[in-house]
């Protein structure tokens, strides 16, 4: 199998397992990932997603390895397609989850490897993860949504100068630009995004998600569209038995004890 999918204290971890190939995505993995993704989301066991990847990297990106004969041949290979079938549905089944994603990054996110990781909602890097957007330097654009993402985390200006360069952006830096919330020593790694995920796991799971929802929808909206769209937004969370929960906490002077509901 190219990926392993385990549900467990409320996590529902995605295990990109190419180890051999840096967890390059092929079809078969593309497939996997996007079909555990989607069964996380409706799993109400599972209360946050974890993306992860097996051996020394996150992921590579596409195996361009499986292209070979057609670049040596001369032909150019269906991107497109390949964009429009596997990886776009997985950028939007991970934006649109209705629970909090985590990347946790162990090594070098790269290509379309690196588009996933930026789509997650929370990013905790190992010290040896390295963010590469190198599309540039086999005549390529970023894709995935790399661009997207980078714009409103970066700026125009550093969003521009990582991809026009293609040069690998080290954790410290990524953490410093406000890419990765955590980077920690590699012994560390495990401990500290099982660390921040159960704590997103113990959550108000209906507020995240409505909030995740009015984050993404606010770029296109007017100020207008943006105010009536919290106004359903809120009254939905205020029905929730978690926003019941978090009051009560409030009013006792405790921690409240969110089920997710």
């Amino acid at each position: 199998m190219s990926l392993r999918y385990e549900v467990s204290d409320r996590l529902g971890v995605v295990t990109l397992d190419r180890p051999d190939v840096l967890n390059a995505f092929d079809d078969e993995m593309g497939a996997a990932a996007l079909d555990a993704v989607n069964e996380a989301a409706s799993d109400d066991r599972v209360r946050c997603i974890v993306i992860t990847g097996s051996g020394r990297a996150f992921s590579s990106g596409e195996d361009l390895g499986a292209l070979a004969d057609g670049y040596r041949r001369g032909e150019a290979p269906p991107l497109g397609d390949t964009l429009v079938k596997r990886y776009n549905p997985l950028i939007r089944a991970l934006t649109s989850a209705p629970k909090p994603v985590l990347a946790a990054v162990n090594g070098v996110a790269a290509g379309a490897g690196a588009s996933v990781a930026l789509a997650c909602d929370h990013r905790v890097a190992s010290e040896n993860a390295k963010l590469v957007l190198a599309f540039i330097k086999v005549g390529l654009v970023p894709d995935s949504g790399a661009l997207w993402f980078l714009a409103r985390m970066l700026g125009t200006a550093r969003a521009w100068s990582l991809c026009s360069s293609g040069d690998p952006l080290d954790a410290s830096k990524a953490a410093e630009w406000g890419i990765y919330e955590q980077v920690v020593p590699a012994d560390e790694f495990e401990t500290a995004w099982r660390q921040r995920a159960t704590e997103l796991a113990s959550g108000p799971t209906a507020a995240y998600a409505l909030t995740k929802a009015l984050l993404y929808g606010a770029a296109g909206k007017t100020l207008d569209e943006q105010l009536d769209d919290e106004v359903a937004a809120q009254t939905s969370a205020g029905a929730t038995a978690d926003h019941i929960e978090g009051v009560q906490a409030f009013f006792d002077r405790r921690l409240p004890e969110f089920q997710g509901r």
